[in-house]
């Protein structure tokens, strides 16, 4: 019996029920039914505290009561309703966790550890939209590699205004894309949306994703995933910045056999 008693509060303390409220529980199951005097000085709890635990175990349905005051009495409802009880809080719990694995790329973005880097997380068509958004943001130039026939094919509203609206803010982008017709048409258009374009074999470098690098960040775009990623670091994108600029030194000399 002391084994089995052992048992039921760990079950009950690791369901989230506090020792005082453990006492009360199994002394009115053991009673039946009580006054808040009865039960209280048997669980060994002073009685205002007494009323506090059995009102609370009443809102769980584990006990009801009888009568009015001054002859109110708890009585004891079936074991089994705390298995129902229980089953209710796991279903809220189970709701509140797939709430918060939604809600989490939004918790990532506000979460900083020290000069970690930070990550953000946007997705679907809005959140490519975002990231697009946040370029604009750009203090300087932009070092990008795009697929333009993705881009276009995923959001063909919105990049009509996006390179005007860039333009406007001069913000110069160095770029270099693979050589499709589509590419061609945006190179012809360099000067007026305030770009460099070089143009590169799309057999030998396909570029599937777009990735800017603005400010203290980089930015990918994952059109097969509908994905938008925002890193921030000084030192991730200076890196970057760095090998982009070695990469479009031999964009560029491609850029020339392509144009011959």
């Amino acid at each position: 019996m002391k084994e089995q008693l052992i048992k039921i509060k760990e079950l009950l303390k690791n369901s989230g029920f506090l020792d005082k409220e453990i006492a009360i529980y199994l002394t009115i199951l053991e009673l039946g039914r009580g006054t808040v005097a009865e039960i209280s000085r048997k669980a060994g709890i002073n009685r205002s505290t007494g009323y506090v635990i059995l009102d609370s175990l009443a809102g769980k349905n584990l006990v009801s009561i009888s009568g009015k005051e001054p002859k109110q009495e708890y009585v004891a409802l079936s074991p089994s309703n705390l298995v129902e009880y229980l089953n209710r809080e796991a279903s809220k719990q189970k709701k509140l966790t797939e709430s918060a694995r939604e809600i989490l790329p939004e918790l990532t973005s506000i979460y900083n550890v020290g000069d970690r880097p930070k990550v953000f997380f946007y997705e679907g068509l809005a959140g490519l939209e975002h990231v697009y958004e946040d370029s604009l943001t750009s203090s300087g130039d932009i070092y990008s590699t795009s697929t333009y026939e993705e881009m276009h094919e995923t959001l063909p509203k919105y990049f009509s205004t996006y390179y005007e609206r860039r333009a406007k803010k001069k913000i110069f982008v160095h770029t270099f894309v693979a050589d499709t017709p589509l590419a061609r048409e945006r190179k012809a258009n360099d000067i007026k949306e305030y770009r460099d374009t070089s143009l590169i074999p799309q057999d030998q470098f396909p570029v599937p994703t777009d990735i800017e690098i603005y400010n203290n960040k980089v930015m990918i775009a994952s059109w097969k995933e509908k994905l938008g990623i925002i890193i921030e670091s000084e030192e991730i994108a200076t890196t970057l910045r760095s090998v982009f600029k070695l990469a479009l030194i031999e964009a560029k000399k491609h850029d020339k056999i392509l144009e011959n």
